[in-house]
Parts: structure tokens; sequence; C-alpha cells
């Protein structure tokens, strides 16, 4: 029997120790009952128990959320496990597939240092929204988080129907996915992935609502349950930490400046894409090129890099709930995730930023998990740390694609 070398023993561990801490402490929270499962997660869960399991989608007119999480609802149903702990162990579940993506991702740049790719991992783990999002809120960010890291993952090794596939899953669970959307919209315009590769998207998302068509569901509702998502809330922000907190309007004002923040944030957002894809096209580069571990960072020709994906995938998850209204203070999940790994790839340079995120976005958790507790800032200045935040991650994006020389 070949003896394992004392450094692997240690290191597996550590990973072991790790992940069980992770989820004591995740343990620690699940018999708290927030009003989100209260009111919605709750009922729907003993709506699906009450009738048929699996049969109960035929008819989704009972929840707001599209059918793949639903499904899984209807699948927790059957274990022997009390309806709020297996929600809760659902999400818990993804956190560790999040974990995952960010080690390998994290590798991908530092092959030969492998506690930089764990202690990235790790710190994921016991980020504190990720932890409050799953251990106590019961709620389903780090599923649809944890395939749009898969996405990317795919994209560094240049694997673009994979890529696209798992963008499509990750937008079947939520639409707050698309935030990560002008992702491929770059690349695809920037040449380095063909436009047919986007066909995987709705393919995916299609695909998954097939089952529930097969028990009977309306095609349509299951089409246009995102259209109806989006006229539920009205005010300007739901404790995000984004513009709208630097806004006031009088009452009844809020539908011209929702509007308008629409139109500013698109237009915003289209001039960051035309920017990249510009950059982008002054360089060489195939579709399909595996990006995974390069970086112009050191002051190499600017192009598609592993960085440069990355750093745009932050830029993007930040942006477009900092711009857009009518946010919620969880849709900075995907920022809080991808700040960390960005801040692994350029640690001299943005060691700080999941300092940043964090602070503005779990300060913003405490308004709703804990209205009788003041948040430690007002709610401007968590806007203004997000808004840092973004710049910060916008001038490593600039300097990354040539656009910046300082």
């Amino acid at each position: 029997m070949v003896p394992v070398p004392v450094p692997v023993l240690a290191a597996v561990a550590v990973a072991v120790a790790a992940v069980a801490s992770a989820l004591l402490l995740r343990g620690l929270l699940l018999q708290y009952e927030s009003s989100d499962w209260y009111y919605f997660l709750g009922p729907w869960y003993r709506y699906i128990a009450a009738h048929g399991g699996f049969q109960a989608l035929g008819d989704t007119g009972f929840s707001d959320y599209n059918v793949p999480y639903l499904y899984l609802m209807a699948a927790l149903g059957r274990l022997p496990v009390p309806a709020l702990a297996a929600v809760k162990c659902l999400s818990v579940l993804f956190d560790l597939a999040l974990a995952y993506y960010t080690h390998r991702i994290v590798a991908l740049r530092w092959p030969h240092r492998p506690w930089r790719p764990f202690a990235a991992a790790v710190t994921v783990l016991f980020l504190p929204t990720v932890v409050t999002n799953s251990g106590w809120w019961a709620q389903a960010d780090a599923i649809f988080t944890a395939f749009l890291l898969g996405g990317v993952h795919h994209l560094l090794h240049g694997r673009p129907w994979w890529t696209c596939a798992f963008f499509g899953i990750a937008l079947a669970f939520k639409l707050q996915a698309v935030f990560l959307f002008p992702l491929l919209l770059v690349v695809v315009l920037a040449r380095r992935m063909p436009w047919r590769c986007l066909l995987a998207v709705p393919a995916a998302y299609l695909a998954l609502d097939v089952p529930a068509v097969l028990l009977g569901a309306d095609p349509w509702q299951l089409l246009t349950v995102y259209a109806r998502q989006t006229g539920t809330y009205r005010d300007l922000t739901l404790n995000a930490p984004s513009v709208y907190q630097f806004v006031s309007v009088p009452p009844g004002e809020d539908d011209p400046v929702r509007r308008a923040g629409v139109l500013v944030a698109g237009a915003l957002v289209l001039a960051l894409i035309a920017l990249a894809v510009r950059a982008l096209r002054s360089t060489g580069g195939a579709a399909g090129e595996p990006l995974a571990d390069r970086s112009t960072a050191g002051g190499g020709r600017a192009g598609l890099t592993g960085t440069g994906i990355l750093l745009l995938a932050t830029v993007f998850a930040i942006a477009v709930p900092f711009l857009l209204p009518s946010m919620h203070e969880r849709y900075f999940y995907v920022a809080d995730v991808l700040s960390v790994i960005v801040a692994f790839h350029l640690p001299r340079q943005l060691w700080y930023l999941p300092v940043l995120v964090q602070l503005a976005s779990f300060g913003s958790y405490l308004k709703f998990i804990a209205p009788g507790v003041a948040p430690y800032l007002s709610m401007p200045a968590h806007g203004a740390l997000m808004l840092l935040a973004l710049v910060a991650v916008l001038r490593a994006a600039a300097r990354e694609f040539g656009l910046l020389r300082v």
C-alpha cells in the first residue's frame, strides 16, 4: 500500500474541517424562519406536498417562481426531513457548489499554489451574505449563481456551448441571472464565441419547462413568469445598496423615475459592452480559445484573458443591480461571490474589493433579516460603498483591456 504524503493528508484534514465548520454554522441557523419562508416558500412547499408532489406542478399558479426550483421542492417532499430544514439544506448544497467552482476558477490562475484556490473557496463558504442567504433566509440565490459560475468556468476553458447551457439553466432558476448576460454579448460581439452557441441558452431554459408542460402546466404561464415578476415591486429600491439610495421622489412619482432608471441603466450597460468589444476587437484571439490563466495585468498586450473575463463578469454583476430600480438587497449575491474570485486573481490590486462589497451587501441584509437592529451604516453609505467597489473593478478592467495605462 502506497503511503499518502503528509502534506496531502494535512490538506484533506483542513478541507474537511473547513466544510464541517461551514455546515455547523449553517446548522445553527436552521431553526429560524424568515418572513419569506412564512409567506412564500413554506406555503409553496406545503401546497406541493398536499397536491401529490410533482403532480401539483400541472398548475403553477400557486407560486411566482419558475418551475425548476419547484421541481426540487417536489423532490424534497419525498424525504423524511422537516420542510424548513429540507429547503435550507438544498441551498446549502449549492453553497458547496459555489465553493467548488470558486476553487476551480482560482486554480486556473494559480495552478502551482494550491492554497490560494482553497482559501478562495473557504472565503466564499464563510461570506456573511452566503451563510445568511441559505442558512437563515432559505433563499435559492446559491443555485442560479452556482450555474453562472459553472458557465464562467466553461468559458475560461473555451467551451462556449456548455457556457451558454449553464447560463440558460441559471436563468431558468432565477431572472437575476440576466445580470451576467452582458458578458455573453461581449464575448460574441468580440468574435470569441460563435453566435449559434447562444441558442443553448433558450434550449436549456425551455428543456427545463418540458416536465411541467407534460404534467399539464400552461406553456404561456411558464414563458411569462418573469414578465409577471417584474411588476410585483414598485419601490425604487428594496434595501439594495444601489444608486437609488441617493434618490428621493415625492409619493406617487416612483413610476416615471423607474422607467427613466431602466433606460439609463440600459444605456450605460450598452456603453460598457461597446467599450469592451472595441478593446477586444483590436486584439487577436480566436473563438473557443482557452482563456484560463492568461492575464495582461502585468503589462502585456490587451486581450480577452481569464482575468479579463472575471473582471467583466464582476463589473456587470455590480453595475446592473446598482443601476436598475426596484432591486432587492439579495440581488448583489453574484457580485458577493465574484468579488472574492477577482480579489484572488489580482490580490495586489483588488484585495479590498470583497470587503467593500460585503460591507455594502450584508449591511443591506440587516435591514431585512434584523429590522429591529440598525445597520452599521446608513443606507446611502452602503450605496456609496458599492459605488466604490464598482469604480475599483471598472478601473481594474480598464487596465486589463489596455484602456488605462496607470
